[in-house]
């Protein structure tokens, strides 16, 4: 009879082969994705003045800090692989674990690797003349192709393509900060207020969204060395890292452009370049997007093909999905069946054939159509749908840190949160106001995003059938 997640520390694990700055380099790659090219202007149309919108960066580094001081107690204490599924199974049952790591497969990580992809292929097909727009979804589908293949050679290929695509993208970030602190002025930062309407809230949603992320370097805790001092170092360096890339890149964008013009601006990081570079500014924001994009898909397809290692040593219906090739120190079949689901999805809601073909599955069960362009797009509209159901796994997971408190109060940690309990009450206040956020802004779409969810309970039922037979 096999164990639940988290009951035993399991002899299946993969070698250790993640130093300190493999982890870094993965959470850094993962969180800085195209968000900082897009949300500032978001960010800053919500708020009075330049200071306060700064503020709001430095609110959502502090609160992914006391995130990752949850995450590193969890991590540390039950590092095996699949991070938040190997918390949750041990918290409140197998079923929560089972219907995580399904809706992960299904939609939620899966659907943040598509969108990642197309906005590669949108800036690809910006960046080389002549392509029509029409290429777009194929150089999506060719990038998630391509950066699995590097990941099926094996954890060091994996890991040295996240640590190059990281590293550039940091150099470029800098450049950007560079261009707007030596070609703007100190005007832009000017204290001022707006008269337009305002909303602080609004602003720390796309603030938090721009910070999403940071947690998935758990899921590959069983494969970090020493993991009981460099999960909590890499987890601590990493959203620290981040924030201080954020308030650089608003301020620069803020010196560069000024208030006014950031608020008015959808591509500030273009603009800046072009104050120092011109129009070839723009080219080079581009590959840095594209680049930026790469990073963030190779630390989800590294990361998340790992949880469905750990669903399948615990549930037979996935059982498959389970081998380690020790060889490579890769999960094939975990990495062929997330890059099919990925691929799916870019077809499904990223062309006009895919949305009408999912359109009329909805309208099957009384859904359908959705209101595709009300939300920017496929890939928009599958994240708005979706989120609902990824911050309530990510409240669990707050709440989890109180229960396995209580549950294994003998058991050792590592780490310890160290001002428990208030990282996990703050922590928690956050999910739950960002799942209040993403229901709101989802609305009717938050349904949709329940299917996949559903579909997951009779799956689990399977499974639990298929165990019982097997005990017989």
């Amino acid at each position: 009879m096999s164990q639940p997640a988290g009951e035993a520390d399991r002899g299946d694990q993969p070698a250790a082969t993640l130093g300190l700055w493999d982890a870094v380099s993965i959470i850094i790659g993962i969180v800085v994705g195209t968000g900082i090219f897009k949300t500032p202007q978001s960010v800053f149309a919500n708020v009075e003045g330049p200071w306060q919108g700064i503020a709001c960066w430095v609110l959502g580094g502090v609160l992914a800090l006391l995130g990752a001081l949850c995450y590193a107690e969890l991590a540390t204490t039950y590092p095996r692989l699949g991070g938040d599924y190997v918390y949750l199974t041990r918290a409140y049952g197998r079923q929560v674990g089972f219907l995580f790591g399904w809706a992960q497969l299904a939609v939620i990580l899966t659907g943040s690797i598509g969108a990642m992809a197309y906005a590669f292929g949108d800036y690809a097909v910006a960046f080389w003349p002549g392509l029509e727009s029409s290429w777009s979804v194929w150089l999506a589908v060719a990038s998630v192709v391509a950066l699995t293949a590097m990941n099926l050679l094996g954890v060091v290929c994996g890991k040295a393509v996240q640590n190059v695509l990281t590293v550039v993208k940091v150099v470029g970030l800098a450049g950007v900060v560079v261009a707007g602190l030596a070609w703007g002025d100190a005007a832009g930062l000017a204290v001022k207020k707006s008269t337009a309407q305002v909303g602080f809230g609004l602003a720390m949603v796309f603030v938090l969204y721009t910070y999403g992320g940071w947690n998935d370097a758990a899921f590959v805790a069983a494969e970090v060395r020493a993991r009981h001092r460099n999960i909590p170092l890499a987890l601590l360096l990493g959203t620290g890292g981040i924030t201080l890339i954020y308030v650089l890149v608003n301020l620069a964008y803020l010196w560069g452009l000024g208030f006014e013009g950031l608020r008015r601006s959808s591509a500030p990081a273009a603009e800046v370049a072009q104050l120092a570079v011109g129009p070839s500014g723009g080219k080079a924001i581009c590959l840095l997007v594209m680049l930026s994009a790469l990073g963030a898909m190779n630390g989800l397809i590294f990361t998340g093909s790992r949880i469905y290692v750990s669903l399948g040593a615990d549930h037979r219906l996935f059982a498959w999905l389970s081998p380690w090739d020790r060889r490579r120190g890769a999960p094939v079949r975990s990495l062929l069946i997330q890059m099919g689901v990925a691929l799916l999805l870019i077809l499904a809601v990223g062309t006009p054939a895919g949305q009408g073909s999912v359109d009329w599955a909805l309208s099957q069960i009384g859904l359908g159509p959705l209101p595709w362009e009300d939300y920017y797009g496929g890939f928009n509209t599958l994240v708005a749908a979706s989120a609902p159901t990824f911050w309530a796994f990510f409240l669990l997971t707050g709440f989890s840190l109180f229960i396995l408190r209580a549950k294994d109060a003998g058991r050792k940690r590592p780490f310890s949160a160290p001002l428990y309990p208030l990282e996990p009450i703050l922590f928690c206040g956050m999910c739950y106001y960002m799942l209040f956020s993403a229901v709101e802004y989802a609305k009717g779409l938050t349904l949709v995003g329940l299917v996949p969810l559903a579909a997951g309970v009779p799956l689990y039922w399977l499974s639990q059938a298929a165990r019982r037979r097997g005990e017989h």
